[in-house]
C-alpha cells in the first residue's frame, strides 16, 4: 500500500474505528460523528497532500518501486535531513502549525527506534532469535509494518495525575498508572491507564516506555514498550470536551478543522501479543530509550520544522492586522511584529544549525545535531505564550467584536459591513482574518495551543535540567580556567606600568 490517499485513511477509520468516547457516549465512526468528523476529513487533506503531482516528491521517497512518506525515510546524509525537513514544514504549512501531533511526528519516532532496534535486546526479557520474543526484531517488523502501510499513531507517555508524591507501585490501586499484570503464552497483559494521546483518530497506538520513570526497582511492571491498534480489546480512549462545537470554517477558522483531541487511555486488562512487545521490565533501559535511539533527535527536528511554520502563521497574521487597519508607521506596531520576526529567525536558525551539525549515529542514521534542538525545545515553550498576546495587542477590541457569519447574513448584515470594515479591506475579509487572530489566541482552542506549547516536551523545569545534564560545558569552562592563568599584561599597560617606574 505504501503512501496512501485521504480516503484510504478514512476507508480505514471505518473499517477499523478507535474506541473512543465523547460526552458519554462511544463513537461509532469518527469519519461521521460531530465531534471528529471534520478532523478525520482534514487527515484525509494530509494524506491527500503527498499525492499531489505538484508535492509527491517533495513528499515522499522511493524504495524498491514503492512510494512512501518521507518522514519514514531513514536519513543517511545531511541532504536527507534536509528534504525530511522541508517534508515536516510543507505538511505543517497544511494546519499553520496547529497540529501539535501530525502522523510525521511518530513517524520520526518509529523510523529512529526501527533503525536502532538493535537497543532492544539488551533487555533481559528479550530472546533474541526467538520467533516473537526477539524485541529487536519486533522493532524492525513493526517499523516496516508502518512504513508499509503508512498507518496513523499516536502515543501516551504519562501516568495519570493522581499523586506526584508517590511512585506508581504506592497509589491505592498499583494499577492506576500503567502495568504489567501477568506474562502469558502469547503475549503480556497489562491493566491501568496512560495519559495524554493526542490524536486518538488513528490507526494504532504506540506506547513507548515514559520518559522518567521513578520506580526504584531493577524490574519493575512499569516499564514496557508496545503497540496495539486503537481498537483492541479492552483499550478504550476517554476523550476530553471538543472544541469543534459545530461552528464552520468562517467562524472557527481552525477549531473547526484542527482539533486533534487529547485522551487518557484505558487499558482494561489488554492482551499484547509478543511480537508488539519492544521492551520490558528494565527501567534503565526505558528511561535511556528515546535518547539511546535518538528518537529524541528526530521528533525535535520534526518539531523544530513544526514551530517554524507555526510561527510563520503568527507572523503572517499579524502583518495582515497591521495592513487591514493601517496601522504599520506607528513605531510600537513596529516593535510587535519584530518580535516575531525575532522568534521566527532563531527558530530557522537553530533548524539549520541541527543540519549543518549533524553526525552519523552509531545505527548509521543521519542525526541532527542536539544542543541546537534542545535549545529548541527549550526555548519556544518559554516563548510562546507572547505570540498570542502580540495578536491580541495588536487586533485589541476588535478580536473581541466580531459578528458570525450568520450575523453577517441576516437582517443587520449591511450595517455590519458598514461599521465593521477596515482601512484596507472589507468587513467580510477584515472579519474572516480577526475569526483566524482569535482562533489562534483567545478561543478555546487557542487556550490549549497555549498550554499544550507549555508543556509539548513535558515539564519545563526537568526540560532546563536535563539540558544542563546534557551539555557539554567542559570546553567553556576550560577556556576560562586558562583565561584566568594567564599572566601576560598588554602592551599598552606594560609600558606605562614601565614609565612610572621611570
Amino acid at each position: 500500500m505504501a503512501a496512501i490517499t485521504g480516503q484510504q485513511f478514512l476507508d480505514r477509520l471505518r473499517q477499523n474505528p478507535p474506541t473512543l468516547y465523547i460526552d458519554g457516549q462511544r463513537v461509532q465512526d469518527p469519519t461521521t460523528h460531530p465531534a471528529t468528523r471534520n478532523m478525520a476529513h482534514s487527515l484525509a487533506g494530509l494524506y491527500d497532500l503527498q499525492n499531489q503531482p505538484d508535492l509527491r516528491e517533495k513528499l515522499t521517497y522511493e524504495e524498491n518501486g514503492q512510494r512512501y512518506p518521507m518522514s519514514l525515510m531513514v536519513p543517511r546524509s545531511q541532504e536527507d535531513l534536509a528534504r525530511i525537513g522541508e517534508a515536516h514544514r510543507i505538511r505543517a504549512n497544511y494546519s499553520l502549525g496547529f497540529l501539535g501531533r501530525a502522523p510525521d511526528y511518530m513517524n520520526a519516532n518509529v523510523m529512529a527506534a526501527g533503525a536502532g532496534a538493535e537497543y532492544f535486546n539488551q533487555c533481559s526479557a528479550s530472546q533474541p532469535g526467538s520467533e516473537k520474543r526477539d524485541f529487536a526484531a519486533n522493532m524492525r517488523r513493526y517499523a516496516e509494518l508502518v512504513r508499509e502501510h503508512d498507518l496513523c499513531l499516536t502515543h501516551a507517555l504519562t501516568n495519570p495525575q493522581v499523586n506526584r508524591a508517590k511512585q506508581a507501585s504506592e497509589m491505592p490501586d498499583p494499577y492506576i498508572a500503567l502495568g504489567v499484570v501477568e506474562e502469558r503464552e502469547d503475549g503480556i497483559l497489562v491493566r491501568g491507564a496512560r495519559m495524554m494521546a493526542t490524536l486518538p483518530i488513528a490507526d494504532e497506538i504506540l506506547v513507548f516506555p515514559s520518559t522518567v520513570l521513578k520506580e526504584n526497582a531493577d524490574k519493575s511492571r512499569y516499564a514496557m514498550g508496545f503497540a496495539l491498534p486503537t481498537n483492541a480489546p479492552g483499550l478504550s480512549f476517554q476523550c476530553r470536551e471538543p472544541f469543534d462545537i459545530g461552528r464552520g470554517p468562517e467562524d472557527h477558522p481552525l477549531g473547526s478543522r484542527f482539533d486533534e483531541q487529547d485522551a487518557f487511555v484505558i487499558f482494561d486488562d489488554v492482551l499484547v501479543p509478543w511480537e508488539r512487545v519492544f521492551l520490558l521490565y528494565d527501567v534503565e533501559l526505558a528511561n535511556k530509550a528515546y535518547a539511546a535511539t535518538d528518537a529524541v533527535l528526530h521528533m525535535a527536528y520534526q518539531v523544530v520544522n513544526l514551530k517554524i511554520a507555526k510561527t510563520e502563521a503568527f507572523l503572517g497574521t499579524a502583518q495582515s492586522i497591521v495592513n487591514a487597519i493601517g496601522s504599520g508607521q506607528f513605531q510600537h506596531v513596529q516593535s510587535k511584529v519584530a518580535e516575531i520576526i525575532i522568534m521566527l529567525e532563531i527558530m530557522k536558525a537553530l533548524e539549520v544549525a541541527a543540519v549543518a551539525g549533524a553526525t552519523v549515529n552509531e545505527y548509521g542514521v543521519m542525526t541532527p545535531a542536539r544542543g541546537p534542538l534542545d535549545a529548541a525545545r527549550n526555548y519556544y515553550p518559554a516563548m510562546y505564550a507572547r505570540l498570542p498576546e502580540l495578536l491580541q495587542l495588536l487586533g485589541a477590541s476588535g478580536i473581541i467584536m466580531m459578528p458570525s457569519q450568520a450575523d453577517r447574513e441576516g437582517p443587520l448584515g449591511p450595517q455590519i459591513a458598514k461599521y465593521l470594515q477596515a482601512g484596507n479591506a472589507s468587513a467580510e475579509d477584515r472579519l474572516k482574518l480577526f475569526r483566524l487572530a482569535w482562533d489562534m489566541s483567545m478561543s478555546s482552542f487557542g487556550g490549549r495551543q497555549s498550554l499544550y506549547e507549555k508543556f509539548f516536551f513535558g515539564d519545563p523545569v526537568r526540560m532546563h535540567s536535563a539540558l544542563y545534564e546534557v551539555y557539554d560545558k567542559g570546553p567553556a569552562v576550560e577556556r576560562i580556567g586558562q583565561f584566568l592563568k594567564r599572566s601576560e599584561k598588554p602592551q599598552a599597560a606594560q609600558s606605562q606600568s614601565e614609565g612610572v617606574t621611570a
